[in-house]
This record gives C-alpha cells, structure tokens and sequence, in this order.
C-alpha cells in the first residue's frame, strides 16, 4: 500500500456494487473511490468521489477509464465486465484486480467447460449430467434421466435455466426447450433434477488462501411462498453461527473443501490463480450435497448478506487478494443475522416498469438497517427513478433472525411507488418450511 489515499476504482451497476462501495468507504484504509457505471445510481453517486459512466462490457471504454485514473486497485462487481476480459487488459497495464481473468471467468461463463473441469479433477459434487452440441441422442438421455434440468451453456442473469416441473410441464417441454437453446447457441446443458435445498458458499481466494464467507441462501422465485417465475434474486438471509438451520457439519465441510478443490485446479488448468470470489451454488440432497453452479463474483443478493458482517478492512482485504497476500490478513464475519429484501418493480421480472418513480424513508437507516440501490436512476431533478429490473434492497441486521427480518420488512415496506417485494423471505413460515422438506429429503438426519 501507499501513505496517501489508495485510488480504488469499482466497476459495477447493482445493490451488490452498492454495498462493496459501502464497505470500501467503511475501511479504515483511506481511499479515493472511483466508480464507473452505465447509469447512475443512486448509492454509486453519492458514495462516489469521482462518478463515470459507461457500458460495462464495452472493454474499450472502461480500459480507457481505467488507463485515465491510474488506479492502484480496481474491484470488478458483476461478471459481464469478467467475460469480456476487464482483468486481463488491466493486469497488462499493471494494475492490480480484485477479480478474476476471462479464462478463470470461464467458471461462470460456460457451464459444460465447468462441469468438465470438476469431473476431470476428480472434484465430488457434480450430478449426472451432459453435454449436447447436436440434437442426436438429447431425447434419450432427458428419457433415461426421467426428470432434467435444462441449461444454456452461458450467462443468463439467472433466468435462462429452467426445470421440469416447474418452468417446464412435461418433458416434451423440456426436449422442446433444450433443442431450441440447442439451435440458438450450439450447445446445451442438460443434468438431473435435485430434490433438495440449495444455498452458497462464497469464498474469497487469491489462488492459495482462502475466506469461506458465511452461508446464504437465496430465494429465486418472484412471489411468496416460492411461487412464480424465476428472477435474479427476491432475497435472502444467514444466521447467526454462519450456516443453514437445515445443514450439516459435514454439509458444510464438503462444500468447503469442493471449493477449495476448484481454486486449486483452475490454477492448474489455466496457469493464473484465481483472485476474487468464486460463488459455489450448492443443493443439500438426501445423499449429501451437490454442484449446481459456479458464479465468478460475490452474488446478488447473497453479497449484501455477508459484506456488512465483515469486520476487518475491506480495502485491504481486496488489495491483499489481488496481489497474492490474503494469507497475512486477518479476517472475520461478526455473529448476527442478516436477511435482504429486495423491492422491484411491480410487474418484475415478467414486464417493464420503466421510468416509475420511487422514494424511501430514510429515518430507520442505521447499522442495523441497510438500503442499497440497484437498478434505478437518479434522475435531474433528484428524483429516483425505476429502469426496469430488480429496484432497491433492504438487508436488516440482528442477534435473531426475526430481529433481521422485521428490520427487512420494514424497510422493504417504506418504499412508495410502482413496486412490490417478498415479505416471507426469513420468515418463520418459511424457515419452517424449508425444514420440512429437509426432513422429508433426510428423515433419518438432524442437522
């Protein structure tokens, strides 16, 4: 580090930007915090000392940003500057990215090229599944599989998978589908269904040490009660002793070690440690726990649940993680409980609620209760504005997780405008409810 103010830069555009700014600002190591964006959002804005504007996979323009701020450390947020190669243009300039390269990325951006990696190395975790890159035999192996879940093998924001029985009725459906991602992109992922529940595992590396953040689960479905369509995430929650009422010790252990497991042979197999965050998405099974899915970056909701429990210094964490000395930091998560709601807009995700105005009652804000910005605008005249997709998160804090919840719900609930939000995510209901299914998945374990 330097003895002035370290020049951080933060490429981002959603809640989970917002809250990695919020903790960047929080250090107790100085920094000029630059952000660069393709709107400005309101969080961005207001904790930004310098604000720039552009579109984050154009890799030319955020180079040219970057080459503009010299910065000494540059945090990328969500995966599209990831895929493009943000960190392998800044690398060869220098600079030092929490964050990993487009061929780490991979991890995230290609679901066969992941799966292959995890069975090559021998990694447990991974379900049944294949590959398909033409249409002779897909049918056969959806029949033999009974029930699927088909994949687009790249990025979808979270929306391009879908599962028989749900999204898909029957498995002529899910043929139908899988052959249509099959003509449209060259490829198609197709695994067996889980019956389980899932949550992740987010693991902070520099390609050697290793941060295992607390466990979250989140909450894909657009309505109470897991109903409706998929989104990008309604919501989420931890506890207090950073696991999942419905794991156990050796549900915890496994997905531990399988991360670390992927650290290790995307080294190998790519030549570069992987520096960042990998998000393992895991679903507890009846014989253990299983592989749903790599992400390259903290996740969305998932991230606003364990950064406000860090606390060490968030600067310095990232800046020890790009440049290889993660293991001589010291790190921890504090006890509480966390649950994150977001508000969205009220035709989300199914329409378009473009341009609505919002506004929030900022009087409850306090350290026990966080408002983060996502996909909003602050418009001119200092008015908030929708564009579209998921609005405004709240995340409250506590000893219980009723106290978080009740702090959640009543931010979620201050919010005016066109919008709407889960008000059962950490709920009782809920948490009972999950319990169930885990007791009828597992009845001869406790957790």
């Amino acid at each position: 580090m330097t003895d002035r103010p370290l020049k951080v830069l933060l490429y981002g555009k959603d809640a989970r930007t917002d809250a990695i700014a919020e903790g960047l600002r929080r250090s107790d190591t100085r920094c000029e915090l630059s952000v660069c964006a393709p709107f400005r959002s309101p969080g961005l804005v207001r904790k930004a000392d310098r604000f720039v504007t552009a579109s984050l996979t154009d890799l030319g323009r955020m180079v040219a940003i970057a080459r503009e701020l010299s910065p000494d450390l540059v945090v990328v947020g969500p995966e599209d500057p990831l895929s493009v190669g943000l960190v392998d243009a800044l690398a060869e300039l220098g600079m030092a990215c929490f964050g990993p390269t487009q061929a780490l990325a991979r991890v995230e951006t290609s679901k066969s090229w992941t799966r292959a990696l995890v069975s090559r190395y021998g990694i447990a975790g991974n379900p049944r599944h294949r590959t398909f890159h033409a249409a002779a035999g897909l049918a056969d192996y959806m029949n033999e599989l009974g029930t699927v879940v088909v994949k687009p093998d790249g990025l979808t924001g979270g929306k391009g998978v879908k599962v028989q029985g749900e999204q898909l009725a029957s498995l002529d459906e899910a043929v139908a589908y899988a052959l249509s991602l099959l003509a449209a992109d060259g490829s198609v992922v197709i695994e067996e269904r889980l019956d389980g529940e899932e949550f992740s595992l987010q693991t902070i590396t520099d390609g050697e040490a290793v941060v295992h953040c607390p466990l979250v689960q989140d909450h894909k479905r657009a309505y109470d009660g897991d109903t409706g369509p998929n989104t990008g995430g309604m919501g989420s929650y931890s506890c207090p002793d950073g696991s999942l009422p419905f794991l156990t010790e050796e549900d915890v252990a496994l997905a531990r070690t399988v991360n670390e497991a992927t650290i290790a042979a995307l080294g190998r197999e790519t030549g570069t440690p992987y520096r960042g965050v990998l998000y393992g998405g895991f679903m507890a099974v009846a014989g253990g726990v299983r592989l749903i899915e790599y992400n390259a970056r903290f996740g969305d909701p998932e991230a606003m649940n364990v950064l406000p429990l860090f606390t060490g210094d968030l600067v310095e964490l990232m800046w020890a993680t790009s440049t290889g000395r993660l293991g001589q930091t010291k790190t921890s998560f504090e006890t509480r409980a966390t649950v994150c709601k977001y508000v969205v807009p009220s035709s989300y995700p199914e329409g378009s609620s473009d341009g609505g105005v919002v506004s929030t009652d900022d009087s409850a804000l306090g350290s026990d209760l966080r408002c983060y910005w996502a996909a909003t605008e602050l418009a001119t005249d200092s008015s908030i504005r929708l564009t579209g997709s998921r609005g405004l998160a709240f995340v409250g804090i506590g000893d219980t997780l009723a106290t978080a919840e009740a702090l959640a719900e009543r931010g979620a609930s201050s919010v005016s405008g066109p919008v709407r939000h889960r008000g059962d995510i950490g709920t009782q209901q809920a948490m009972a409810r999950r319990a169930e299914h885990m007791l009828q998945i597992r009845p001869t374990r406790t957790a």
